[in-house]
């Protein structure tokens, strides 16, 4: 009696199409036949797992197979469901997974004819942002150098009057294949280059390539709270592909300048502002900025240089779909004057001895306190 054909492949009966595709991978990796030519029974498995993804990733076979087991597949063979012949058969039916898997540009069989349309290539942007167009989000206006069809040859490459021919060398595949073992590689046609044609008299305007190249004027909305580095996808806005294949698609990279005052750390703003000593001693309602206006920040009386306030939901948007801001923290340092008038002078010194301090006429106390600052 055949094993269970979820216990083969490790998945659970409720397991999607995108779980078991990853375990039919996984499990193809591990016991592929070339992989592993002294395990004799590497193959067995191989055939095992690939017939149990033969079922379990056609709806209407997973179907019947969960309703009646084994029985409710037509076919005889070892599974109810006639099996693979070979290693020829599982690759043909399965090549998009080998490709995927050995990296030879997509694996399918030529069974069905003609090649597949290419898609057009992803394009990069980088976009240089101010601090606080990055926080509070903005719509930007950029130009893009883009391939796009040839006006003159209609995408097609050829001079007005003529046609591409097909490719002799792969019968207009745009691939070649090679048998190597069990395994038949499918690599680029060296003469068409994978465009399956030829043009023996190119387009004047674009040198047979089918694209020229144009400025196109992009308007790309930045979400508020993007931060350096991150890149976003605009669909559809890279250069163009084949006539019947989509564009590729366009990825901005933001680059977000420094601000003069504030830091960010993910979604939280840090600030660093001065206070005086008589604030620092007696407490004080001061105004400081946040990324988007002034507030007020309560000082209490006889707060160290050096405390952390934390203003709640002053910070940057959450980016990703969450609600919400971070917070800004603010740390405020005491400000030591570099020059005192007279009267200022004569005040601290006269703090000095009230706190019993040493004072020369050097003014050691302002430098004390400066040193201290400098540590």
């Amino acid at each position: 009696m055949p094993r269970d054909y979820y216990e083969v492949l490790g998945v659970e009966k409720n397991a999607d199409a995108k779980e078991i595709k990853k375990a039919y991978r996984k499990m193809a990796m591990k016991f592929h036949p070339d992989r592993n030519p002294d395990n004799p029974d590497a193959e067995a498995k191989f055939k095992e797992a690939s017939e149990a993804y033969a079922v379990l990733s056609d709806n209407e076979k997973r179907a019947r197979y969960d309703q009646f087991g084994h029985a409710g597949l037509s076919g005889g063979g070892s599974g109810g469901f006639g099996g693979f012949a070979s290693q020829e058969d599982i690759f043909s039916q399965f090549g998009d997974i080998f490709g995927d898997i050995f990296g030879f540009g997509g694996g399918r069989s030529s069974r069905g004819g003609g090649r597949q349309a290419r898609r057009g290539e992803d394009l990069e942007y980088r976009l240089q942002l101010d601090f606080l167009e990055a926080v509070h989000g903005c719509n930007r206006k950029i130009k893009v150098a883009r391939k796009v069809h040839c006006s003159a040859c209609n995408g097609s490459g050829a001079k007005s009057g003529s046609k591409p021919k097909v490719c002799g060398t792969c019968n207009g595949q745009g691939a070649v294949f090679q048998q190597q073992m069990f395994l038949r590689i499918r690599t680029t046609c060296p003469t068409c280059h994978g465009k399956g044609t030829v043009i023996s008299d190119p387009c004047m305007v674009c040198d047979g390539e089918g694209r020229t190249r144009e400025s196109h004027e992009i308007e790309v909305p930045i979400p508020a709270g993007v931060n350096d580095g991150i890149s976003l996808r605009v669909p559809r806005k890279g250069n163009e592909g084949d006539a019947s294949a989509p564009p590729g698609d366009l990825y901005v990279k933001i680059v977000v300048k420094e601000h003069e005052s504030f830091r960010r750390n993910e979604e939280h703003i840090q600030l660093t502002v001065p206070i005086s000593y008589p604030q620092a001693c007696l407490g004080a309602t001061i105004m400081v900025p946040t990324v988007d206006e002034d507030t007020e920040l309560k000082i209490p009386a006889g707060t160290p240089s050096g405390k952390i306030f934390r203003l709640r939901g002053k910070g940057v948007p959450i980016l990703g779909g969450r609600r919400g801001r971070g917070d800004q923290f603010v740390q405020v340092v005491v400000a030591v004057p570099q020059k005192l008038s007279k009267e200022e002078d004569e005040l601290i010194r006269k703090l000095a001895e009230l706190q019993k301090g040493k004072v020369n006429e050097k003014g050691s106390f302002i430098k004390d306190i400066l040193d201290f600052f400098s540590q």
